[in-house]
């Protein structure tokens, strides 16, 4: 007996509505993320750029708003990364479906 799945047909999986639906999905996910991750990142710059003043303020002893937000930036960095890992694993168990529903 063996092991090895039957291959699959590229061709036809990728005429299933539900495989495009799939990658209009994880299309809509990856470039929503995206813009708000680059938003988030250049947010620094430009606040500290145009209002820095209020960059400069003080939130605890010498440590002030830009630092923060700096820092901020490494747990938004790590937050991203897990809630896509967890949209990925719905991906490819949503994939998994449509190529199984092939043969």
């Amino acid at each position: 007996m063996s092991d090895q799945k039957s291959p699959v047909n590229w061709e036809a999986l990728e005429e299933k509505p539900e495989f495009r639906a799939l990658l209009k999905k994880k299309a809509h996910f990856i470039i929503t993320a995206t813009i708000f991750f680059m938003t988030y990142y250049l947010a620094l710059p430009i606040l500290v750029g145009y209002f820095p003043e209020l960059m400069k303020r003080k939130v605890w002893g010498e440590v002030n708003i830009a630092y923060v937000f700096a820092l901020s930036q490494f747990f938004m960095a790590w937050i991203m990364a897990f809630v896509y890992v967890r949209a990925a694993s719905g991906w490819d168990k949503s994939a998994a479906s449509v190529i199984s529903d092939q043969h």
